[in-house]
């Protein structure tokens, strides 16, 4: 069920900032009429997938979307002709792949760079004193646009917390820096369901909220 006094607070929360703030629903595992239901009411929204598989089967060409989640080589060819931007792009073969499809498709893909503040090995990303580095690599990738950077923060409490969006705000401040053809850095995609409003209090101007909006996953996509 989607939690209309939420989305109302999220939207207070945001307006706060005085900042634009892109908002984006992790639609992970909710299904196809949650989807339409939820677009109705909050059109303004971005549409943002975990999975090819679930992204594919709910595509409508209506929506805005976005792969928020790891995205494996092989699976770029189903997805590149129907997201707006890939958030996870982090090692050289998965550019590789984008830069070839993208080709095919007489497109340049909008990336984000993914960042792994926490180290955590579970997770995907650069590590945060690569990342400089990282997006210099990529200057010859004609069509790839890098917009800028993601992470998913681990689930630590405060100040530990807001010790890894400090760090994240001057890796923000520093990639902006970067003068490249293909990079116009634009947005710092952090902050979720339970850490918003930290990353609100921090730089990020790119929120991806799930639970918060549709409760806890009880439907388990057969795809």
């Amino acid at each position: 069920m989607i939690d209309l006094d939420a989305l109302k607070r999220i939207r207070e929360d945001v307006a706060a900032t005085g900042r634009e703030i892109m908002l984006i629903a992790a639609t992970k595992t909710q299904t196809k009429e949650t989807v339409d239901e939820f677009m109705t009411i909050a059109p303004d929204f971005v549409l943002g997938e975990n999975r090819v598989q679930e992204l594919v089967a709910k595509y409508d060409e209506r929506y805005r979307w976005h792969l928020i989640g790891q995205l494996q080589t092989n699976k770029v060819k189903y997805i590149i002709d129907k997201v707006e931007l890939i958030h996870s792009l982090d090692r050289i073969e998965l550019a590789k792949e984008i830069e070839k499809q993208a080709s095919k498709h007489q497109k340049v893909q909008s990336c984000l760079v993914e960042i792994n503040m926490g180290g955590e090995v579970t997770k995907g990303g650069v590590a945060p004193n690569e990342v400089t580095d990282f997006i210099r690599s990529l200057e010859n990738y004609k069509h790839i646009k890098i917009e800028g950077i993601m992470s998913v923060l681990p689930n630590i409490d405060a100040p530990e917390l807001d010790a890894l969006y400090d760090e994240l705000d001057v890796i923000f401040d520093k990639v902006k820096k970067i003068k490249q053809d293909n990079v116009e850095i634009k947005y710092l995609s952090a902050g979720m369901s339970g850490d918003y409003k930290t990353a609100l209090s921090h730089k990020s101007n790119v929120l991806r909220l799930g639970r918060i909006i549709f409760g806890e996953r009880i439907y388990t996509p057969s795809v």
